[in-house]
């Protein structure tokens, strides 16, 4: 091991100036395979750092593989058992090492924590479960030789080396070559040694006891000079003793500069804080002038008023220290700001109360019904007038709360008045524009009256106990619907309507960007005089309540939004009161004398809501209740349409033909596609279309069943064939499905019916073919059918001669006469029915002629007709009629 340490200490540290106190052979406490070597290493430079390395080496080279310094370490385990090799350094993390021999564990230890105590003084890692006689001994390493782990057969010296210097390396080789023997005998050289030292030690005494005169002479001078320089120590101990009072008068006075200081800027921030005091409190002479004797009926009074009540506000919201806000002469300019904001708030309050109801009995533009087109009167004037006036009502709803709140009282009470008296108006002009009778100034009232006189005619046409049927609706009769709207009055309404709802959108909106601003809408109303507000600006934002003891609490960004959002909406509502009501009474009104109408607002509704930028706005919002409301009757529209198909009753006293509520599918349908062609509210119209046509499936066999002199299979043949046409005309794709149906539907009544009433015009023959199939089931050949005594040729001839051509042309147009009664003129299906039962009497001619052929071959037997004139038949008889 002293081998190794020197090796080590060769190759790895003396380059860097370093020395190896001790060193153990470890390997990690899972991996005992992977050997290494942990050193404790000191550098000779100041000042000294030890360091700990984990030295690996393979093939006679090592290398460092970790280092770590002394005051890394944060904790040892001794881990105290007698017979343990474990131990564990706890640096960056816990590494837990396993020690081949037990010595060299102790002595790595007790080394470690010498090192420790002697260079980590206040910041010692713990050493846990460490014998306390290894503290005691540690100044007794364990010298004893130890033998390396295997693979490693080395005699290890437990002892500390220290190498020669260069200077003692020359002095030895010196000395070693005036004694020739000195190598080859090395215990003459060393009693020689011993010799040339002890006559140098009788040397020694000698020149002592010579030089004892001279000795003596110098501890005279020896004692001389400590007498002088006690001399000099007590001059110093005087000196001393001044400087120490210099010292102590020189502080006094040093504390007394540091006090004067103190006071001087202590002085200085008083005054600094009075001045700002006093110009945050001071207000102009001018200023204050204009707050008492404000003049607001004129531009430079105006002007005057709105920088005075700036200054006001601005010296009322001063930050202001709480201490300094409890001297008197802040209180009593305090007191002078509230009496003239009372007097300047009240000036405000009188004017603008004036203005707001001089502005309210303003006329407007009210040539709206001398204009060809719909306009609703606009109010930009008012708004222009007033917004010169914007930053007083900014300083109302900052510094006086109630006054604001009474103000926009009167301004709401005032304008919707205004606003009123135009939409009644707006409304009304446009009744009369859809009507088609323009009435002039004055007689707006006119229209309503012309189409209420309608509405009663109706209902006299009726009779008293009769009210008359609203009119579109699917299984009802025409005749029995009430006066019907024609297309070009339908069309009036919808470009009326799209008039409508566009002239109210400018007016609304700019009604509340004036309210956002004027009132400062888009900021949330303050609680106390610390509030951020601008005068000088139209649009300020505060984002911060303040509450009483003036200290501000953050509100969140939505909740902020959504407060802003409902004053809005809330004022608009005031101004606007009588818009939802006029609008919905505009749109019933309308939906009364036409169902269809409410397609129109529907679509006309969604367009706007769906278009809107701001859909927060109370217009935006209006036209969502109204959309809600419209879709409701829409919604009692199609169950209504629904359940007069349910209800739909047939004539019985005459022919079927088709029914009700398939003939008026065309005009609903044609009509909804044109108002929902290309619209955001197609899907509505298309779940209606679903159960529209199929309640029309369940209500077609149903009603065929109850018709009793039309066969069913005529009234189902009929009118799935009439659905089916129309769907195939309309291309309604999401009704494509049920077309199929119907096709299908009508194919199947189209066959029952021919086969129920064209039956088997050959019947007896039929019924001989009956048997002679039986026979053959039975057994019997075919060729010897003819064999049987009721099967024989004598008896088919005899049933031939039963059915001579004169007879069955005959039988075939009384056919043909029966299908004509039963079949309506509305749908000409009666040229395809005889055409399908032309196909089946060629169908059973040829069954007939088969079986002939088949059971009585050779005996020249065939009908009295053949199949040409069969088809000259039918033809004749079609075109006889």
């Amino acid at each position: 091991m002293t081998s190794l340490r020197r090796t080590l200490e060769k190759d790895l540290f003396q380059p860097n100036e370093e020395h190896v106190l001790t060193m153990v052979h470890v390997s990690k406490l899972l991996k005992k395979k992977k050997t290494s070597f942990l050193c404790i290493v000191v550098n000779n430079e100041k000042p000294i750092s030890v360091t700990i390395h984990q030295v690996k080496g393979e093939k006679n080279l090592y290398k460092k593989k970790r280092s770590w310094q002394l005051n890394e370490l944060k904790s040892v385990d001794v881990i105290k058992d007698v017979e343990t090799h474990d131990f564990d350094l706890q640096f960056d993390k816990v590494y837990k090492w396993f020690a081949f021999n037990l010595q060299e564990r102790q002595n790595f230890i007790i080394t470690l924590w010498e090192q420790c105590q002697k260079h980590l003084p206040k910041q010692k890692p713990p050493f846990q479960n460490m014998p306390e006689e290894w503290k005691t001994d540690s100044n007794h390493l364990i010298q004893n030789e130890v033998t390396v782990a295997p693979g490693f057969l080395e005699t290890v010296e437990m002892e500390d080396y220290l190498a020669l210097t260069d200077r003692e390396e020359q002095d030895l080789e010196k000395l070693m070559g005036q004694c020739e023997f000195a190598v080859s005998n090395a215990e003459a050289f060393m009693e020689a040694l011993a010799r040339d030292l002890s006559v140098l030690d009788g040397e020694n005494v000698h020149s002592v006891l010579a030089s004892e005169q001279q000795v003596a002479q110098l501890m005279v001078q020896i004692e001389a000079a400590i007498a002088e320089a006690e001399k000099v120590e007590a001059r110093l101990d005087a000196y001393d003793e001044v400087l120490c009072h210099i010292r102590d008068t020189m502080e006094k006075m040093e504390e007394k500069n540091l006090l004067m200081e103190v006071a001087c800027r202590n002085n200085q921030k008083l005054l600094d804080e009075l001045d700002q005091v006093i110009s945050q409190l001071d207000l102009p002479h001018k200023h204050q002038m204009a707050l008492i004797d404000a003049d607001l009926t004129s531009a430079q009074g105006l002007q005057s008023a709105i920088a005075a009540g700036k200054a006001l506000m601005a010296a009322m919201n001063a930050e202001i220290h709480p201490a300094l806000v409890r001297l008197a002469a802040v209180q009593e300019q305090r007191k002078r700001f509230e009496k003239w904001k009372t007097k300047f708030s009240q000036t405000i309050s009188r004017h603008l109360n004036n203005l707001f109801i001089h502005l309210g009995n303003d006329a407007g533009e009210t040539l709206s019904f001398h204009a060809r087109d719909l306009t609703l009167p606009k109010h930009n004037s008012i708004h222009t007038e007033l917004k010169a006036y914007t930053p007083l009502m900014h300083w109302c709803k900052a510094m006086d709360r109630k006054a604001y709140i009474a103000l926009s009282r009167v301004y709401t009470n005032s304008l919707s008045k205004l606003y009123e008296r135009d939409i009644k108006q707006f409304f009304e002009e446009a009744k009369q524009q859809i009507s088609g009778s323009r009435e002039k100034k004055g007689k707006g009232s006119g229209s309503n009256q012309d189409i209420t006189g309608k509405l009663k005619h109706q209902a006299q046409q009726f009779g008293p106990s009769k009210s008359p049927v609203p009119s579109g609706l699917l299984g009802v009769e025409r005749e029995q619907w009430g006066t019907e709207v024609d297309e070009a009055e339908r069309q009036r309404f919808d470009d009326v309507l799209e008039r409508v709802l566009a002239e109210l959108e400018p007016v609304c909106l700019a009604e509340q960007n004036f309210c956002v601003s004027f009132f400062q809408l888009d900021v949330l109303s303050p609680t106390t005089k610390n509030t951020q507000t601008t005068l000088d600006g139209l649009t300020a934002e505060v984002k911060e309540e303040v509450d009483s003891s003036s200290s501000t609490v953050a509100i969140p960004q939505k909740k902020i939004e959504k407060q802003i959002n409902e004053e809005v909406r809330r004022m608009m509502s005031d101004l606007f009161t009588c818009l939802e009501p006029e609008l919905m009474a505009f749109i019933s009104y309308y939906e009364k004398i036409d169902s269809f109408y409410c397609m129109y607002v529907l679509v006309r509704l969604s367009q706007h809501v769906l278009s809107a930028e701001d859909t927060g706005s109370f217009l935006s919002k209006t036209y969502g209740l109204a959309l809600v409301k419209v879709k409701r009757i829409f919604d009692n529209f199609m169950k209504a349409q629904l359940k007069s198909i349910e209800e739909a009753k047939v004539n019985r006293k005459s022919k079927c033909g088709i029914l009700s509520y398939v003939e008026n599918f065309e005009d609903f349908a044609r009509t909804a596609e044109t108002i929902f062609k290309n619209t955001d509210r197609r899907t509505d119209l298309d779940k209606s279309y679903i159960k529209l046509v199929g309640a029309m499936f369940e209500a077609i066999p149903r009603n065929a069943a109850e018709h009793h002199k039309t066969p069913q299979e005529v009234v189902k043949m009929e009118n799935f064939h009439h659905l089916y046409a129309l769907l195939s005309q309309l291309k309604i794709g999401v009704l494509d499905g049920l077309r199929k149906d119907a096709k299908q539907k009508y194919n199947d009544a189209l066959k029952a019916y021919v086969t129920q009433y064209f039956g088997r015009p050959l019947i007896k023959l039929n019924v001989f073919f009956e048997g002679v199939l039986a026979k053959v089931a039975q057994g019997v050949k075919e060729s010897e059918i003819s064999y049987q005594l009721a099967y024989s040729k004598q008896e088919l001839r005899k049933v031939i001669r039963e059915y001579p051509a004169r007879e069955v042309k005959k039988g075939l147009e009384n056919l043909y006469r029966k299908v004509e009664k039963h079949l309506c003129e509305q749908e000409s299906l009666l040229q395809v029915v005889w055409r399908a039962m032309q196909e089946e009497f060629i169908q059973q001619y040829k069954a007939i002629e088969d079986l002939i052929q088949r059971c009585y071959p050779g005996a020249m037997i065939t009908l009295d007709f053949s199949i040409q004139d069969i088809l000259d038949f039918f033809s004749e008889i079609a075109l006889s009629h």
